[in-house]
């Protein structure tokens, strides 16, 4: 839960002010992060929906959207471009987790966790893009190879077990924010015309209905793979997505979770705009 805090109180560049977007450095973070974030589902999204189509497309993780950006023509300019937006977002997310303060409103604990943990991901992600610029191969072991050693460690099945209760918690929050619209509390919804707001709704629900799915699909592999001492129910993003080619009527929930991941990086670059910050 959120509180309001006293503005006179809170330091620039924290202070909410719903006159203006903001120009200070943090919002400007904030924005280009969330750019980036939009583009990188966007290409996840577009590949899935080939594959759900027939069309000769496929599933793959973020680090995988930035392998295809980079193989496209201009694919370096526009690589250097989200790797500043990718820092930006993992800087901003950082911050704010440190400062426990987010335009004008207290953080309580989870929504701070949940910062830091997003900004250590998509740090780790910036890092990948780094890699993929200077010409080295990210490792391409993925969630299985990763889960193998852990599961090795002494108590390593209850760690990938904690992981994985918590990824599938956090998709279940995501489901959640998605159908409650509780991310339309973020963001400067009071600016929008009525024809932007519903648009702008039906995008943020879609996208985070999507996000869950894929979120407790990874939780539920991780924590099977616990169970089963086994590294082969591990699986990554772009595992979750071919689970779901794999289930009855597989290629249209794929379908249906791809079409949500575009609508999530339209709902991110419009937030852009109007994300409070």
């Amino acid at each position: 839960m959120k509180t309001t805090m006293d503005p006179r109180t809170v330091s620039p560049p924290f202070r909410r002010d719903d006159s203006t977007d903001g120009g200070d450095l943090l919002s400007k973070l904030a924005r280009a992060g969330l750019v980036a974030r939009g583009f990188v589902y966007g290409v996840i999204g577009a590949l899935a929906i080939g594959l759900a189509a027939g069309a000769g497309g496929k599933t793959t993780s973020q680090t995988g959207a930035l392998k295809t950006i980079a193989h496209e023509p201009v694919g370096t300019v526009a690589l250097i471009a989200l790797t500043i937006g990718l820092a930006a977002y993992a800087a901003w997310q950082i911050l704010k987790a440190a400062c426990g303060v987010e335009a004008g409103e207290r953080m309580d604990a989870g929504d701070r966790l949940s910062a830091l943990t997003g900004g250590v991901a998509y740090a780790f992600l910036c890092g990948v893009a780094v890699e993929i610029l200077l010409g080295s191969s990210p490792s391409g072991g993925g969630a299985r190879q990763e889960t193998a050693g852990v599961l090795g460690w002494p108590g390593g099945p209850v760690y990938v077990a904690v992981v994985g209760v918590v990824l599938f918690g956090t998709g279940l929050y995501q489901g959640y924010k998605g159908a409650a619209r509780k991310f339309c509390e973020d963001s400067r919804v009071s600016r929008m015309s009525p024809a932007v707001r519903r648009t702008f709704t039906a995008l943020g629900v879609a996208g985070y209905c999507s996000r869950g799915v894929t979120f407790a699909l990874i939780g539920y592999g991780l924590v099977k793979a616990a169970i089963d001492y086994s590294p082969r129910s591990a699986v990554g993003l772009d595992g979750a997505l071919q689970e779901l080619i794999h289930a009855s009527y597989g290629p249209l929930l794929l379908g249906i979770v791809a079409a949500g991941f575009i609508a999530f990086a339209l709902f991110s670059i419009a937030d852009a705009r109007y994300h409070r910050v």
